[in-house]
């Protein structure tokens, strides 16, 4: 990965605040916005190449008019799509998301057909399977931004109750990003030190609980959904991809028998380098543990379902 160009579909406020988090560290060299405004992404990309002057290495931020000028990005990340309103069913936007992510996986797979997909659009787990099963391409080269926020998320709620150990703080998300996902405080920890040493089951319960709410408390401020938060958790996986870090984030992820599941992308601990997802964790899971997994994949499995039912995939 010689040209370290990041290419980032939907300047919104999730794949803008992205840009800005990788244009501040440094950590790419050219940095490709698109969006289907087209005066959203050229505007942003001025405002964001203009804050590079204080950055370590004067990131270049450009913005594409058209898909096609989106040429060989080592990484394209994916936040497009329609959030739900008042008539829409959720089927309704599940089939307008999975619709646009056709569209645009197709166009990179035409532009880009090197790079490695990261997958940010809601339903994020289904979103991220049409990503796989549009493509064809291995299943390293695509992979679902979601742990990484949720596990943020987490860690927040766990200094939130501590009070210390902000920076030292690993919290662990699995399950899909939604109503079932699953912040596991026996597998997260401060220091080194495990979580269930430090704070009471009563506390523990209410950090998963305020975690599974991490954004719905947002939207209740802010009339909209989070977005320095998400933009910071992609940066952090394309920083990983770029300089071949190979950190474990969880990550949504292809499963191809891991967890007794297969044909489904759900989030799982993953090592994340430079050939996208290098390895997935299994881990070892009690049996309260596998049958809430089990119960999130099958909520991934019925927005699949839905697809399949509307002939998406022929």
């Amino acid at each position: 990965m010689i040209n370290r160009r990041v290419g980032i579909i939907g300047a919104g406020s999730v794949g803008a605040s992205a840009a800005y988090s990788l244009a501040i560290t440094g950590a790419c060299n050219e940095i490709i916005l698109y969006d289907i405004v087209t005066d959203v992404a050229i505007g942003k990309a001025i405002d964001l190449e203009q804050s590079t002057n204080f950055s370590p290495s004067g990131t270049i931020v450009k913005a594409a008019t058209t898909p096609s000028e989106m040429k060989d990005c080592d990484i394209v990340v994916i936040t497009a799509g329609v959030p739900r309103t008042g008539e829409m069913t959720r089927e309704d936007l599940l089939l307008i998301n999975a619709k646009i992510m056709k569209e645009v996986v197709t166009d990179i797979q035409k532009n880009s057909p090197n790079a490695l997909i990261i997958c940010v659009s809601n339903p994020l787990d289904v979103m991220t399977y049409v990503c796989h099963k549009i493509t064809g391409w291995e299943r390293n080269r695509i992979v679902g931004m979601a742990g990484a926020l949720d596990s943020s998320r987490m860690a927040y709620q766990i200094s939130q109750k501590l009070g210390f150990g902000r920076s030292q703080t690993r919290a662990m998300v699995i399950g899909d990003h939604g109503e079932n996902m699953i912040p596991v405080p026996s597998l997260s920890s401060v220091g080194g030190v495990p979580l269930t040493e430090l704070l009471t089951k009563e506390q523990l319960e209410d950090i998963v609980d305020k975690t599974k709410q991490g954004g719905a408390k947002i939207v209740q401020h802010l009339g909209t959904s989070a977005y320095y938060a998400p933009g910071r958790g992609v940066a952090v996986m394309v920083e990983a991809i770029l300089n071949d870090s190979k950190i474990m984030i969880p990550s949504s992820c292809m499963l191809d028998g891991e967890y007794n599941h297969s044909d489904v992308t759900v989030g799982v601990p993953a090592i994340i380098g430079r050939n996208g997802v290098e390895k997935i964790i299994e881990m070892e899971l009690d049996s309260d543990l596998q049958n809430k997994f089990n119960t999130s994949v099958q909520t991934i499995q019925k927005g699949i379902s839905v697809l399949k039912q509307n002939n998406f995939f022929n």
